[in-house]
């Protein structure tokens, strides 16, 4: 890697891993269409990248903005998964086309290594837990994942047509500094408004696994340099799991509240929140990474950061 391509790099975490390259003296260009991304994200490194205010969806301007590099991270995507019935073709368009133009845009201008942000999502409510990349696939339960499996098709049919080289990664949920949506912030927003009432979708009980977005950056960074296949698929999280009930006391705590909960019912908060998402990391281990941060040090630094940032 030399020159890298990242889109989605003004999100979360696409402007956690553009300061982790910056510091390691990649040159970094960053394209993004800033609807979920800021500006801010990336106030430390600015002046240290090539920032590019595109959509994917922008094919020519894509196809310009990518000259000369010889890698791409590839982490734009709409994750809107709670809401994704009620836009069916934001998931398609966004995540699946937008994923076919990166890639037509590496071919055009002879790029062939891509990283990929894919999700544990893809396993559906997982027949085996802890879910392990060779997994008997269940059906896919909303629309995101769906458009996350295709994008890892597309992918890997480049790599056998094209010649390119994948390193596809499927997350479990992140937290961590620059965080921006999931429950952690939905929680910590509700009880900043109403300490006295914390509204939780679902009875509580729904079980997953979450990463710090460091840990996420350095697994990602340690399978490119150590893993060297055509197409390379890991799983990335943690060996810990959290129910819904247990973050909402991590996050109490710190507050010093004690609200009255409110649920909603059942094991899902919603259609495509599968109640279980716990993937097996030993593939990635087996290279010598493990994560540093426990589930409970995610959650108070994403406080922290949220409190910093209010």
């Amino acid at each position: 890697m030399r020159n890298i391509f990242i889109t989605g790099g003004a999100g979360f975490i696409g402007s956690n891993l553009v300061k982790a390259l910056v510091n390691k003296h990649y040159k970094i260009i960053v394209y993004d269409n800033l609807s979920t991304g800021t500006i801010e994200n990336l106030s430390s490194v600015i002046n240290k990248i090539d920032f590019y205010n595109g959509d994917l969806l922008d094919t020519d301007f894509l196809i310009n903005c990518i000259k000369g590099c010889d890698f791409v991270f590839h982490l734009a995507a709409n994750a809107d998964v709670r809401f994704g019935i009620d836009h069916p073709s934001k998931d398609l368009h966004q995540n699946t086309i937008a994923t076919f133009n990166v890639l037509e845009a590496m071919r055009e201008n002879n790029i062939q290594k891509i990283a990929f942000s894919s999700t544990g999502s893809v396993y559906g409510e997982a027949l085996v837990i802890p879910t392990p990349e060779n997994a008997p696939f269940p059906i896919q339960t909303s629309l995101y994942s769906a458009s996350k499996l295709a994008g890892e098709g597309l992918i890997e049919a480049y790599c056998e047509g094209f010649g390119f080289q994948a390193w596809i990664f499927r997350f479990v949920s992140v937290l961590g500094p620059k965080y921006s949506h999931g429950h952690v912030i939905d929680f910590y927003n509700q009880l900043i408004e109403h300490p006295d009432v914390l509204k939780v979708l679902g009875n509580g009980t729904q079980t997953k696994s979450y990463m710090h977005v460091n840990d996420c950056i350095n697994g990602m960074l340690h399978a490119v340099n150590w893993s060297n296949k055509k197409i390379n698929l890991f799983n990335l999280g943690t060996d810990e799991t959290i129910t819904v009930n247990d973050s909402i006391k991590i996050l109490c705590n710190y507050l010093n509240l004690s609200p009255k909960i409110e649920y909603t019912g059942g094991n899902q908060g919603w259609i495509g929140d599968n109640p279980i998402i716990y993937l097996n990391t030993n593939k990635i281990k087996s290279l010598e990474w493990k994560p540093k941060y426990s589930i409970k040090q995610g959650i108070v630094d994403t406080i922290e950061y949220l409190i910093k940032n209010s």
